[in-house]
C-alpha cells in the first residue's frame, strides 16, 4: 500500500474520528484508524463498536493499493504538527510498520493487520430516508444536548428523543432531552413525512454529530435500521446505535399555565448570574433571583467562600416572587435563546418554570426550582 495526500484534507477526516475511537483501549484494534486504498478513493473508517465513521477522499495519489489500521491519536498528532498544505506520503513496509514521510520529517508506525477490525455493512433497508436541513438539525441538537442525563441508572435519558410531532396540520422533527431537572425540546419542520419510527439518540453520538454538522455544509440525510441510524453528509457516513428504552411521556411536565411572565434581556441576564455565582464553587448552593415589578435581584451566598449579589432591569407582570435555580442550568438555557428577551414564565416558587424563545417558536426549556 503506497500513497500520496494532502496533509489538510487527510488532518481534517482524523478530527472527526478523535471523537470516535476508543480512548479506554480495551480492545487494542478500537484505537485505531483504518486507511483502505481501493477503487481510486481512500476510506477512512473508525468505530467504538456503538458509531462508525466512514469518510472517503478522492483527491489522493495511489501508488499500489491495499490496507491498514495504525494509532488514530498518533496520527492525527503527528499531522498536527506538520505545516499545512503538506504533502504526505504513506508506505506500508510489513504487517506491522507504515512508514510516513514528509519533507524532511519521517516516521514509522506501528500496525495492526485489518482482518481484526470490525466490519459494518452499508447496506440501506426499505425505512424512509429523511432529509433535513443541516443548519436546523445542528440547531436541534444543540438546544437539546445541554438536558442529556448522565445518570446511567436511568440510560433511557442519556440521550436526545428523535421523534415526530405534530402542529396545526404541519409535521415536524422535535428533538428533546431531560434529566429531571431541566428539560429541552426543540423541532424542524418536516415535508412529506408521515411515518417515522421514533428513537434515542446517544450522547455521544449526539456530540459527534454537532461536530461533523458544524464543518460540513452537505444535506443530512438520515435512515433508521432497527436498532442503529445512519446519517449521511456527502461522502461522512455516521452510524450509530440507538438507546434500547422507552423515553418517558415528557409532556406531562411541561407547565400550560403558568401565567406570571418574567421579561429580562437575555446577554445581562447570563453575565449577571456568572459575576454573581463567581463567588461559589459549588453550583449546587443556589442561586435566589427576588423578583419585582421592574427589576430582578439576584443573590448567592455560599458557607465556605461569602456571598454576591447584582440588581438588574426587568418585567414581571405579577406580585413579587422569590424562587431559586441551579445558576449553571439557567446559563446553558439562556445561552441557547436567540431572542435578546428572555421570556420566563412561572407559576410559584416550587413549580416547573416554562423557559420560551420568541426568536425560535420552535423551541422551549422547562427547569425545575431549587429549594434552599
Amino acid at each position: 500500500m503506497q500513497f500520496e495526500i494532502n496533509r489538510d484534507l487527510l488532518l481534517k477526516s482524523l478530527n472527526f474520528v478523535q471523537g470516535v475511537v476508543e480512548k479506554k483501549n480495551t480492545l487494542p484494534i478500537l484505537s485505531n484508524v483504518l486507511l483502505e486504498l481501493k477503487n481510486k478513493r481512500l476510506s477512512i473508517v473508525a468505530t467504538d463498536l456503538d458509531i462508525v465513521f466512514y469518510d472517503e477522499i478522492s483527491d489522493v495519489k495511489i501508488l499500489s493499493e491495499g490496507n491498514t489500521t495504525t494509532s488514530a491519536a498518533i496520527l492525527f498528532d503527528i499531522l498536527r504538527k506538520i505545516s499545512s498544505n503538506s504533502n504526505l506520503r504513506f508506505d506500508l513496509k510489513s504487517e506491522n510498520k507504515l512508514s510516513l514521510k514528509s519533507g524532511n520529517s519521517e516516521f514509522n508506525l506501528l500496525c495492526l493487520p485489518s482482518d481484526n477490525f470490525p466490519t459494518f455493512p452499508l447496506e440501506d433497508n426499505d425505512n424512509p430516508e429523511i432529509q433535513i436541513n443541516n443548519k436546523n438539525f445542528l440547531k436541534l441538537l444543540n438546544k437539546t444536548k445541554i438536558s442529556i442525563s448522565n445518570d446511567d441508572t436511568r440510560h433511557y435519558l442519556n440521550g436526545v428523543f428523535i421523534h415526530l410531532t405534530e402542529s396545526q396540520g404541519r409535521n415536524f422533527l422535535t428533538g428533546v432531552a431531560t434529566d429531571s431537572h431541566r428539560l429541552s425540546s426543540s423541532s424542524v419542520e418536516l415535508d412529506n413525512v408521515n411515518d417515522f419510527t421514533p428513537f434515542i439518540l446517544p450522547k455521544k453520538t449526539v456530540f459527534q454529530l454537532c461536530s461533523l454538522l458544524t464543518d460540513v455544509s452537505d444535506q443530512l440525510k438520515m435512515r433508521l435500521n432497527d436498532n442503529k441510524v445512519k446519517f449521511s453528509l456527502g461522502k461522512i457516513t455516521l452510524i450509530s446505535k440507538v438507546i434500547d428504552g422507552k423515553f418517558p411521556d415528557y409532556k406531562k411536565v411541561v407547565p400550560t399555565n403558568n401565567k406570571k411572565t418574567l421579561l429580562v434581556p437575555t446577554r445581562d441576564f447570563i453575565s449577571s448570574i456568572e459575576r454573581v455565582a463567581s463567588v461559589s464553587l459549588d453550583r449546587k448552593e443556589g442561586l435566589k433571583l427576588n423578583i419585582n415589578k421592574d427589576n430582578v435581584q439576584l443573590f448567592v451566598n455560599s458557607a465556605n467562600s461569602g456571598e454576591g449579589n447584582e440588581k438588574i432591569k426587568a418585567e414581571f407582570n405579577s406580585e413579587n416572587l422569590n424562587i431559586s435555580f441551579n445558576s449553571k442550568y439557567l446559563i446553558d438555557i439562556a445561552s441557547e435563546v436567540e431572542s435578546q428577551t428572555l421570556k420566563i414564565n412561572l407559576n410559584d416558587s416550587v413549580s416547573p418554570v416554562l423557559i420560551e424563545d420568541s426568536s425560535d417558536k420552535n423551541s422551549y426549556f422547562v427547569i425545575m426550582p431549587m429549594k434552599i
